[in-house]
């Protein structure tokens, strides 16, 4: 992640943090996450968030758990970086990803949404983007993704990708690519870049080896 004097250091995270589950959508450190907030229990966590430390923490619900309200156990918070509100009553906002997160206790509140004791002890790494260690692979991840685009008729600005660094587009193709969420939810776990970056190579071979989508299911 490249420095900001906005971003809160790794030993100053903040001691509680709400969470917005939501199916099928991530954040990754350094990236950002547009988000539409209608809600009225999500508009009272964005103006928590915003009278403190402004950060949000993203994480999927799990799909496969019995119960409704279970979530996968690794999440990603994110600093609130844009912020604007609509005439019909909503919050149009960006996120931009800090840190993962492990669920920790699940506190009680009367604001509607969820809060949370995270653990983010595992994810002291997300402070360093590991570009040194995968510059290499940028040229044939790129020529990877336009055989993928290619197969499945998508279009996109290549000089937009490619000026991206090897880490920034990894973790911008982990949040956009149109895979089920266990894919995502594995790509966000995977705790060491370069194991991300192996996963993402892999999803993507699939993909082209089965014409139509990558969503596995």
């Amino acid at each position: 992640m490249s420095y900001s004097p906005f971003i809160v250091p790794h030993d100053k995270l903040p001691e509680t943090l709400p969470i917005f589950p939501l199916p099928g959508a991530i954040v990754m450190p350094g990236s950002e996450l547009p988000l539409n907030i209608f809600e009225p229990r999500y508009l009272n966590m964005v103006s928590d968030a915003l009278s403190s430390h402004r950060m949000i923490g993203m994480i999927q619900p799990d799909p496969n758990a019995r119960d409704a309200n279970a979530l996968y156990h690794t999440g990603c918070a994110g600093r609130i970086t844009q912020y604007r509100e609509t005439n019909d009553g909503r919050v149009e906002m960006a996120l931009s990803g800090v840190c993962r997160f492990d669920l920790g206790v699940e506190l009680s509140t009367t604001r509607g949404y969820r809060l949370i004791v995270p653990d983010w002890s595992r994810f002291s790494g997300d402070y360093n983007n590991h570009e040194d260690q995968l510059q290499s692979e940028h040229d044939y991840l790129v020529r990877m993704l336009k055989r993928y685009f290619d197969a499945k008729g998508l279009q996109t600005d290549w000089s937009v990708l490619e000026r991206l660094s090897t880490v920034r587009l990894m973790n911008s193709l982990s949040m956009a690519l149109p895979i089920s969420e266990t894919d995502k939810q594995m790509l966000l776990e995977a705790v060491e870049a370069a194991q991300r970056l192996h996963t993402l190579k892999s999803l993507l071979d699939s993909g082209l080896q089965a014409p139509g989508s990558i969503t596995r299911h």
